[in-house]
């Protein structure tokens, strides 16, 4: 294993079991504005100098945090995690690194004035090797391709910011039997800006103010979040009733986005869905900050006598004997480590074009060349279609990605 600032390879410091000198040194490398931007909390007992020392060089040439465990060196804690471990994935071996923030670093650079930085603990990750997906354009049912995926959202659970903010960095690698291949980085447009959809029930928009960058495009999909009806709705019960935890504390990141050329043409087109359960957030604009906390509903009695009732609330706080929980205590549950996705379409129209393409860092302006401020985006020169538009495979389901010391806000 190589020091970071002197190879562009992926680099993950060792697991739980390896010393602090075994860690990764980001060396003289020019950091990059996500480098460094986590501090240790007053729960966790990594130090900053042991999280930073898991970094990568990215294309640029500088240091990006990258994926850790959420324990460090002699069993320290980070108090944050960021999903699956990207090592196992088939694909990994051939990527160089994977750097938390380059597409936010790229939009940096080429609209300086509305630069769009998102927290570090928001980066998850996931993966799966052989995934069966449809071929729905061979005009069958039946046809099938299998396929390894890995992929990489910022999906900050914990704070307001997702309530206004709908660019989110995306990380996309896939590779296909039949041709299909697409290795992407960009920050996709997740619904509209300065507002979201509230995750329960039908469909409603509910405005939550200004979006920053200001100038931040509206697109397609939706950012479907809690807000305090869903809390009224499904967690505080009656007397007698359980809550509905999954109903009142889930959300969904539904993306529906595309890389395309100068002219339009959409290159390649996928929608997954990113899905969280119990996140440490929900939407109340009676709070001075806009933030409710779940932890917070688990003590509130309303005046006719509704409450919430069962787990987690009741694993949480000893059945109410433990007061006054923090919302960042580790022995809160509503901490956003229960994650899936799905997979649904991966939709490629390259055929005999180039392999490689430059883009900005939204996905658009496709050229053949490089040009200040693009991204190098990898996509076959095929025209495939596969998978489905709506329910397709899911990566993750039954993971629980907690572990010591893991806390709200991750």
């Amino acid at each position: 294993m190589r020091p970071a600032h002197r190879t562009g390879l992926a680099l993950l410091a060792l697991a739980a079991c390896a010393s602090q000198d075994d860690l990764i040194d980001p060396g003289d490398a020019l950091p990059s504005r996500a480098f460094g931007t986590w501090h240790p909390g007053p729960h966790d007992t990594c130090n900053q100098e042991q999280h930073d020392a898991y970094s990568v060089i990215g294309p640029d040439g500088k240091a990006y945090p990258t994926w850790h465990p959420p324990t460090g060196p002699g069993g320290c804690n980070f108090g944050h995690e960021h999903g699956r471990d990207p090592s196992g994935s088939d694909l990994y071996a051939d990527l160089d690194g994977l750097p938390f923030g380059y597409a936010n670093e790229v939009r940096a650079i080429e609209d300086p004035a509305n630069p769009r930085d998102e927290d570090h603990v928001g980066h998850k990750v996931e993966w799966e090797n052989d995934v069966v997906l449809a071929l729905s354009g061979a005009g069958t049912t039946t046809a099938t391709t299998v396929c390894d995926v890995l992929l990489k959202l910022h999906q900050g659970t914990h704070s307001k910011d997702a309530f206004t903010n709908n660019l989110h960095e995306l990380v996309y690698h896939a590779r296909c039997e039949d041709g299909t291949e697409i290795h992407v980085t960009l920050l996709v447009v997740i619904g509209r800006p300065g507002e979201f959809e509230r995750s329960c029930g039908r469909t409603e928009r509910v405005a939550a103010g200004s979006p920053t960058p200001a100038n931040s495009p509206a697109g397609f999909g939706a950012r479907r979040i809690p807000d305090r009806t869903c809390i009224e709705r499904y967690m505080l019960v009656p007397p007698g009733e359980q809550s509905d935890y999954a109903s009142a504390l889930h959300e969904s990141w539904q993306v529906y986005n595309s890389v395309e050329r100068a002219d339009g043409h959409a290159l390649a087109f996928f929608n997954p869905y990113f899905q969280v359960g119990l996140p440490s957030r929900f939407y109340d604009p009676g709070a001075a900050t806009t933030v409710g906390r779940p932890i917070d509903v688990c003590y509130e009695v309303t005046p006719s006598g509704e409450r919430a009732e069962g787990d987690p609330c009741a694993a949480s706080t000893g059945s109410g004997s433990v007061p006054g929980l923090a919302f960042d205590d580790p022995r809160s549950l509503f901490n956003g480590t229960s994650r899936s996705v799905d997979i649904n379409a991966i939709r490629v129209s390259n055929p005999g074009g180039p392999g490689v393409w430059y883009t900005d860092a939204l996905g658009h302006r496709g050229s053949p060349t490089p040009f200040r401020g693009s991204i190098r985006q990898v996509i076959a020169s095929v025209d495939r279609y596969i998978g489905v538009d709506i329910g397709g495979p899911t990566l993750g389901t039954g993971r629980e990605y907690s572990g010591p010391g893991v806390r709200a806000p991750n």
